[in-house]
């Protein structure tokens, strides 16, 4: 992701949202200065996982299991959205990679995370408590932001943990992408989650 691309669509979303760039960039360096070389890694893994390869991205939305009946994961490199790592670990499945803002279940993730998922860790500026709390537990961690990126801190493009997912996809040249597990005309959900799902749609179909 070119940054000078992406920053007015970062713009757009700061005024829509009333979120800070000063709070989401003291995150980023929180998050650089959590992470050593013992509990990260490189882009190049993330290269290694998805290039070529057909991706299943899996959202958190209800019809997540029901999704995943209709399709055999082994056929994939999986990529899970937050929550839905733990609808994967408990239906036994192992997400190949991680995308979190660590609001979701942080256990199952742990979990997920010790049999091998790589952590895509996102530092924004509403989670700084959690990246200090969760950080420490993880490993084989790439940070990412929604601001400028620093020299070990990422910008893959993205804004919800969804349709990160499917920017971290197209960035790393994967074959296709196959998206389950995503409702974004959901309407049961707050004003918020409202404004993020219509966020992610557009996105989304900018790619």
């Amino acid at each position: 992701m070119d940054f000078d691309l992406w920053e007015p669509i970062y713009l757009q979303i700061l005024d829509d949202f009333g979120f800070s760039r000063e709070e989401d960039e003291r995150a980023a360096i929180i998050l650089s200065e959590i992470l050593t070389d013992a509990n990260s890694v490189g882009t190049p893994v993330l290269a290694e996982l998805v290039q070529g390869k057909d991706v299943l991205i899996c959202g958190n939305a209800p019809v997540l299991p029901d999704d995943l009946k209709l399709i055999d994961p082994k056929d994939y490199v999986i990529i899970a959205a937050d929550g839905a790592t733990a609808v994967l670990v408990d239906t036994g499945i192992i997400p190949d990679i991680i995308v979190t803002d660590l609001d979701g279940d942080i256990e199952k993730e742990i979990i997920a995370n010790q049999k091998g998922a790589i952590a895509v860790v996102h530092a924004h500026g509403d989670n700084i408590d959690k990246l200090e709390k969760y950080v420490p537990r993880l490993k084989d961690i790439i940070g990412t932001t929604q601001s400028k990126p620093l020299n070990d801190i990422h910008n893959f493009g993205g804004f919800t943990d969804g349709d990160r997912c499917v920017y971290l996809a197209k960035e790393f040249n994967a074959a296709s992408i196959t998206i389950i597990g995503f409702d974004l005309e959901d309407t049961d959900v707050s004003p918020m989650k409202k404004k993020k799902l219509k966020w992610a749609r557009w996105l989304i179909d900018e790619l």
